[in-house]
C-alpha cells in the first residue's frame, strides 16, 4: 500500500497588522474661500396660511438667500397663524438677508392667512424699500368635480 501524506496548501504570506508599507502623505487641497454673495435687489415670498406663515427671501434668479417661518420662530399650535408670529418670522428672514446687502425687494404674497399684511409691514419697518407687491394666490377656475346624480 502506498502511503498517503496530507499536506496543507501553502497560504500567502500574511502581513502583520501595522507592518504595511507607509504611503506617502498627500498634500491637503487648498480650500477656496466662498464668495460672499451681495445683492441689493431681491424677492420676498410670503406664504400666509391659516396655520403658519413662511417668509422666503431670494435673489432675482430665485436662489434662496434666507427663509423663516412662524414655527421656526418658536410659535406652536394655533399661535403660528397669528399676525404677530408672521411679523417675527419676517424680521428673522430680513435680518439674515440684510447681511447679504438687501435693500430693495419685490414682494410676492400667497395665501389668505392673517400674516399677509403683517409680513409686508415688517419689511417697511426694517427699512427695506418695497418696489412692488404682487398677490399670487391661486384662484380656482372650473371648481371641483360635481357629485354624481342621485338614482331613483
Amino acid at each position: 500500500m502506498a502511503e498517503k501524506t496530507l499536506t496543507k496548501p501553502v497560504e500567502d504570506e500574511v502581513v502583520a497588522a501595522g507592518a504595511e508599507e507607509a504611503e506617502p502623505k498627500k498634500a491637503k487641497p487648498v480650500k477656496k474661500k466662498k464668495n460672499r454673495r451681495s445683492l441689493s435687489h431681491g424677492h420676498v415670498h410670503v406664504l400666509a396660511t391659516f396655520n403658519n406663515t413662511i417668509v422666503t427671501v431670494t435673489d432675482e434668479k430665485g436662489n434662496v438667500i434666507a427663509s423663516s417661518s412662524a414655527g421656526s420662530a418658536g410659535f406652536r399650535g394655533s399661535k403660528k397663524g397669528t399676525a404677530y408670529a408672521a411679523q417675527v418670522a419676517a424680521e428673522k428672514a430680513i435680518e439674515t438677508a440684510k447681511t447679504f446687502g438687501l435693500s430693495k425687494a419685490d414682494v410676492f404674497v400667497k395665501g389668505i392667512g392673517l400674516g399677509r399684511d403683517a409680513a409686508v409691514r415688517t419689511l417697511v419697518a426694517q427699512r427695506i424699500e418695497v418696489d412692488t407687491i404682487k398677490d399670487i394666490t391661486g384662484t380656482p377656475h372650473g371648481g371641483v368635480r360635481p357629485r354624481k346624480a342621485k338614482r331613483n
